[in-house]
């Protein structure tokens, strides 16, 4: 019985997610998708919730620093026709360096948050800097996103 009692409690201790639900966020490339290319899309944004997916709610901001200021301005998401997608376009300056804050939450998972943080060079996103938190990123996480997109910008 002994011998059984840890395999047992740690695989209950895994499977308890499987039926706990998932809230999921996650950002592509919108060039696959006809309908964001349209809306000039920087980014396609998809939220999955297990459990009452309608009361997710999807934020988006565009943080950066332009001008030696730290600044944060809301966006707006355009739902695309498949539920839980939306595309995101540019409409922050072109000047400064910029990073998208995207938190999705939902109150059937209390105290969970996902969120995604898209460093952007200019125009373009970079794919390879992404960070993916499963809380509200806290300002100096972001900030770190900022100053790494900053200190890649110096060398060039």
């Amino acid at each position: 019985m002994r011998t059984l009692g840890k395999p047992l409690l740690s695989l209950s201790i895994l499977a308890a997610p499987l039926f706990a639900g998932a809230l999921l966020l996650q950002v592509e490339n919108p060039s696959a998708n006809p309908e964001a290319v349209a809306k000039h899309a920087l980014l396609v944004v998809q939220v999955a919730a297990c459990r009452s997916p309608e009361k997710t709610t999807v934020t988006a901001s565009a943080e950066g620093v332009m001008n030696g200021t730290r600044n944060s301005i809301p966006l707006k998401l355009m739902p695309l026709s498949k539920p839980g997608t939306f595309a995101l376009a540019r409409t922050w300056p072109e000047q400064g360096i910029w990073a998208v804050k995207l938190v999705a939450t939902n109150p059937d998972y209390k105290d969970y948050a996902t969120a995604v943080v898209v460093p952007l060079d200019k125009n373009s996103v970079q794919w390879a800097a992404v960070k993916q938190y499963f809380h509200i990123p806290a300002d100096a996480e972001v900030d770190s996103v900022l100053n790494t997109e900053q200190a890649a910008l110096a060398r060039q």
